[in-house]
């Protein structure tokens, strides 16, 4: 509605538009009437009351699709998938799911007893890796392999006799500005190997990190599986005076209180609240996350616990680097075609370059991102690090004018518009599960019903990303998801073909003791892994963040820093505009 509000406006008296800009950088606040031709002005009020269309199109299908019939008390139940009815999957979609369940499975961790045998845990500070020698004794070339031995041990020194720990590794040069991700395989006995793609001559250094131990990821498990609903959301129900806030989630312990039924009618996306008392389903106005709420067992929490086995490197037992020739006569270039399953990317001299697909042009100043999205509407639709994507964008680009919806800072919608260079991008964030401050209900939508009302073609960009928001749940709910998405997007690409689609994948976070148990990189590695499996074989692009924040020298953060941003603005720019071969 703020949408249609801020572009009528434009009507409101004569054919040149009074606007209402927003300043990103001053935050100064402009109202003017700018003169334009008749052919812009007719462009103007055409993409004026199309705009408004949608946006009433939005308002109303949002309206149809809510199925909000109230769900009598029922016995508590035992098990996440007891606790609320959601439409079952297609035949197809099931056997998907259990073939993506059977590609993530990790291996077995063991199981803790009480109480805890904290120093029977892995350690990383006990623990080792070790550079093996190159094949015959050689020196290593560029093209070579590098393989690292890592042995994991308990507080004790003892070696651990089964696998499971959580292992990052990623080779480095800080002088050059290099830096690649390196692959781990558990062998399931207590050590593990990581193998590294050696893409630059010079030194190469090696850096092995524990994310979590084994018995920590035993903890994580039960805790997606007892506990889907730690994260609480609330919701707003008013009418007239009367104003009552209600529990609500994907998953919602049964009481002797009934439940209101938000089931998407459309995608099968479920969402449940309890029914206020004196209010009906319908008067629900405001959503916004409550609080976080897990149960421990007794000394799990030191499981978890920053710079003793939570994200700390393993020191290595011998050297820790090795020096890198220039490739030999003959020998292959690396990229990703002639590597199972090898790196998608490196950096050198700080600049992201991808081993196969699209060349990665280097767009550095604001009329070179411009020149690209000269003529386009992008829609960029998901979570906060997307909108870090359409922030980026906002300051970097002096000719593109925010218009101020008055609109949550981080939540949105927020739409902008370059009018010299026909420009529109806009973003919004995807739909329940969404922590977030306040937010009208009206401005939660599932990425799968906006995708049904982009017209599409060869000037449309749609950009989304999703997964920070669904590291508490099953996976099994981020499936479902992704399935509808993955649904809409196939229904996008036959209407249009010539739609640009780019997909965002996860990335390594920051992890303090209490983020780590409802957004570990655990989660966040096991739903990126079935992302790329839903979106492969289909005419989309993915910006490969995961790679790119783990292969850079910067801290991990949800929201990555901004050299890391602009080569993702880089990579998703060369996307939209590809270097056009002959």
């Amino acid at each position: 509605m703020q949408f249609c509000t801020v572009l009528l406006h434009f009507l409101d008296r004569d054919i040149s538009p009074i606007m209402t800009l927003r300043d990103h950088k001053t935050q100064e606040v402009t109202t003017y009437r700018p003169q334009y031709g008749a052919a812009r002005t007719f462009f103007l009020l055409t993409v004026i009351v199309l705009i408004c269309v949608l946006c009433f199109i939005h308002i109303v299908e949002f309206q149809k699709k809510e199925n909000l019939t109230i769900i009598p008390p029922r016995a508590v139940p035992k098990k996440h998938h007891d606790f609320c009815t959601v439409q079952p999957l297609s035949p197809k979609e099931d056997f998907e799911e259990k073939l993506l369940l059977e590609s993530i499975a990790w291996p077995e961790t063991p199981s803790l007893p009480t109480p805890l045998p904290v120093k029977e845990a892995s350690y990383p500070a006990k623990s080792t890796f070790t550079i093996l020698p190159q094949t015959g004794g050689g020196q290593w070339h560029v093209g070579d392999k590098l393989k690292v031995l890592i042995k994991m041990c308990d507080f004790q020194g003892h070696p651990k006799k089964s696998g499971g720990d959580v292992l990052f590794a990623r080779l480095h040069n800080p002088t050059l500005g290099a830096g690649v991700a390196g692959k781990v395989e558990d062998h399931l006995n207590g050590s593990y190997s990581a193998v590294f793609s050696l893409i630059w001559k010079g030194s190469a250094w090696v850096e092995v990190t524990l994310v979590h131990p084994s018995e920590a990821v035993t903890v994580l498990r039960r805790l997606n599986s007892e506990q889907p609903d730690r994260v609480k959301f609330q919701s707003i129900f008013r009418s007239g005076s009367i104003s009552e806030t209600t529990i609500c989630n994907v998953f919602l312990r049964s009481t002797q209180q009934p439940l209101c039924n938000y089931t998407d009618l459309h995608t099968g996306e479920p969402w449940f609240c309890f029914k206020p008392k004196n209010l009906n389903c319908d008067t629900r106005i405001i959503h916004s996350m409550r609080e976080v709420k897990q149960n421990l067992k007794a000394k799990e929490e030191k499981l978890f616990q920053l710079r003793v086995n939570l994200k700390v490197s393993i020191p290595a037992s011998g050297p820790a680097s090795v020096t890198v020739l220039p490739r030999q006569k003959g020998q292959a270039v690396v990229n990703s075609s002639n590597m199972e399953s090898g790196p998608s990317g490196y950096y050198y001299k700080g600049a992201w370059q991808t081993l196969s697909g699209t060349k990665v042009q280097q767009f550095n100043t604001p009329s070179a991102i411009t020149q690209c999205l000269k003529g386009k509407v992008v829609h960029l639709y998901g979570d906060s690090t997307i909108r870090q994507w359409f922030e980026y964008f906002n300051g970097a680009l002096p000719d593109l004018k925010e218009f101020d919806l008055h609109s949550h800072k981080k939540n949105g919608p927020f739409m902008a518009m370059d009018f010299a260079n026909n420009i529109l991008m806009t973003f919004r964030c995807h739909g329940p599960p969404f922590r977030c401050a306040p937010v009208p209900i009206s401005e939660l939508r599932y990425i799968a019903n906006e995708l049904d009302t982009v017209i599409g073609g060869t000037n449309t960009v749609v950009i989304f990303g999703i997964w920070a928001h669904f590291g508490s749940f099953p996976v099994e709910v981020y499936i479902r998801r992704l399935q509808t998405i993955r649904r809409a997007v196939i229904r996008l690409l036959n209407r249009s073909p010539g739609t640009v689609v780019i997909i965002r994948t996860a990335n390594p976070k920051a992890l303090p003791s209490r983020v780590s148990l409802v957004n570990s990189d655990w989660y966040s590695l096991q739903n990126d892994k079935v992302l790329r499996a839903i979106f492969k074989g289909l005419n989309v692009h993915l910006v490969d963040a995961w790679e790119m924040v783990l292969a850079h020298h910067l801290p991990h953060n949800l929201h990555p820093q901004p050299p890391i941003i602009k080569n993702m603005i880089n990579v998703l720019l060369s996307y939209i505009c590809p270097i056009k071969s002959g």
